[in-house]
């Protein structure tokens, strides 16, 4: 991490939905704690354009597709998002699952603290995410929600 790394409010998880998200640190790396409620899917089909994610899971199982591989993790083990693979994740337990993301490079952490300015605790519209994801060079595909809620017997916000 570089020495103008900034780290910020490192004590309050924010909620988008039933995703919880609490900045650790940012810079050319981001770090973000996530936390997922039981059996909830964490966001529609995506993928990055800019960076990869690593999340190293802390608590609880954590369910992901990869492409078209499904995969689970648990404590200690990671799992490796790259860049422009299509991809989701969900909480695969019956308890609150936490991780921590690694962003490379960490300027996507920006498209967290957006949403989360619009958000107030819920979930943005998706006209409402569309221009954020862009800037982002994120692609999102909301209508996947409920083919992977019934799929997976996940829940969505």
């Amino acid at each position: 991490m570089s020495m103008n790394a900034a780290f910020i409010e490192i004590n309050e998880t924010r909620w988008l939905g039933s995703l919880g998200i609490k900045f650790l640190a940012d810079g050319e790396i981001g770090l973000v704690e996530h936390r997922l409620a039981p059996r909830a899917l964490g966001a529609p089909l995506h993928r990055h354009g800019r960076e990869d994610e690593y999340s190293y899971v802390v608590r609880g199982r954590l369910g992901a597709k990869l492409g078209d591989r499904i995969v689970h993790a648990g404590p200690g083990e990671v799992l490796v998002k790259p860049r422009d693979q299509w991809h989701t994740f969900w909480n695969a337990g019956d308890e609150e699952a936490s991780w921590v993301e690694v962003l490379a490079p960490g300027t996507f952490a920006g498209y967290f603290r957006e949403l989360l300015a619009l958000s107030d605790g819920g979930r943005p519209r998706p006209e409402q995410v569309a221009p954020i994801a862009a800037r982002y060079g994120l692609e999102v595909d909301p209508t996947s929600i409920p083919a992977l809620c019934a799929e997976f017997g996940l829940r969505f916000g």
